[in-house]
């Protein structure tokens, strides 16, 4: 990510491998990682090499799901479990720069693995996972219900990530955190996410409620559901697509944005500015905007994060090249949008999240009274993009927020 210097120690040179590194390490209070691993991984990744990275973490997550699978889960179900969490969160690691190659075997394989392992661990719970798959128009929503045990209808948050994170990654984000308060998830994938691109070859779309009111209905034929009660929180691009979809799904309670972004395009001309890419596409050019990516995308000296992003865009967007990806990025703006949002709104904010800098306060002043805004500080460790790797503080935060809206309400 683009970022201030000297917030906190870096694990990695290269700016994006540090965040990436960050992140999994953010998954650690909810069995996600474990801290000494990912430390130990880090000191051997080659700066900004995309084979290093995947190498390491492979070897990682193999070392790992050879642990569980020699552990008895009959006698010792919660070793087998987080050991098996930590895998399929390995896993997932050592497929994040792959997807300049989409012939590339290990896209699919990395994925059948994680999932694999993931399965096996929510199966452990004490009240295990149920998988889903919910028809939508056009492609199907695989979703996870993840219940609390406790009694009586409850409180419910769907949640799902962005531009890059699964349905598994964000339980460990958040989702642990809110079934520990008594709120039951669903985590769900959408178009352009991983399952749903990976296993229906569609990619995203900036209709973003067209994912969201299956998982509604889907919500309220569940009896461990309080459909008075019903949240939504998107992560990172998921802080554009969550409050989209909230302007045309109107039987949510609430809406968590983390972090709030107005424009995707807005954010990527930020990642972009020291190129041409930005000029080369306002030109139409479609021909020099591709030679211009395609040598960017394999230029080592560029920054990771132009790198990353013009290979994984267009893989995302599923479309033949990378100006057609920017072509279609525009459409991912909340102008005329927010003014159609009738619940709460949280919007957060990280201090050091310099591509979505401004966007937070942009939708505060457009929803006025409905929003609810959070600036998460560099000071507490939670400056960086969705306020990695401070998510004990930031679930505190936003959880407490979604309790104090939903406790209001009668029922």
């Amino acid at each position: 990510m683009l970022e201030l210097p000297g917030t906190m120690i870096r694990l990695n040179s290269d700016a994006e491998f540090n965040f990436q590194l960050l992140r999994i390490i953010a998954a650690t209070p909810y069995q996600g990682a474990d801290i000494g691993e990912v430390l130990v991984a880090a000191t051997k990744i080659v700066p900004g090499d995309f084979e290093s990275f995947y190498t390491v973490f492979h070897q990682l997550a193999t070392r790992v799901h050879n642990a569980a699978v020699a552990i008895d889960s009959s006698l010792y179900p919660v070793s087998a479990r987080n050991t098996l969490f930590r895998a399929a969160s390995y896993y997932r690691m050592a497929d994040f720069f792959l997807h300049g190659n989409w012939a590339d075997p290990r896209i699919d394989k990395l994925w059948s693995h994680q999932l694999a392992d993931f399965n096996a661990a929510m199966a452990l719970l004490p009240t295990p996972g149920e998988r889903v798959e919910l028809q939508a128009d056009g492609f199907k929503v695989p979703a996870i219900f993840f219940g609390t045990g406790l009694p009586g209808p409850r409180p419910t948050l769907l949640m799902h990530s962005g531009f890059d994170g699964s349905q598994e990654e964000i339980y460990h984000m958040i989702g642990e955190a809110a079934l520990q308060r008594g709120i039951n998830v669903i985590t769900f994938e959408g178009p352009g996410q991983p399952a749903v691109r990976r296993q229906q070859g569609v990619g995203f779309t900036h209709e973003w409620e067209k994912a969201v009111t299956p998982v509604v209905d889907y919500a309220l034929t569940r009896p461990e559901v309080d459909g008075r009660k019903i949240g939504l929180l998107g992560q990172s691009l998921g802080g554009y697509l969550a409050p989209r979809a909230a302007a045309f799904e109107h039987r949510l309670a609430a809406v968590i944005a983390d972090d709030g972004l107005y424009s995707l395009g807005a954010a990527l001309d930020k990642i972009w500015k020291p190129t041409d890419l930005t000029a080369l596409h306002e030109s139409g050019d479609a021909a020099a905007f591709n030679s211009a990516a395609a040598t960017l995308a394999a230029d080592p000296a560029a920054s990771t994060m132009l790198r990353w992003t013009l290979t994984h865009g267009p893989w995302a967007f599923n479309v033949d090249s990378a100006f057609e990806f920017a072509a279609r990025v525009p459409k991912y703006s909340l102008e005329g949008v927010l003014a159609k949002i009738t619940c709460p709104v949280f919007v957060a904010e990280a201090q050091n999240d310099l591509p979505f800098a401004g966007d937070a306060l942009r939708m505060v002043a457009e929803l006025g009274a409905r929003a609810t805004y959070h600036l998460f500080e560099n000071v507490d460790g939670a400056g960086e993009h969705c306020s990695l790797p401070a998510r004990v503080l930031a679930n505190q935060v936003m959880l407490d927020w979604f309790q104090g809206v939903v406790s209001s309400l009668s029922g």
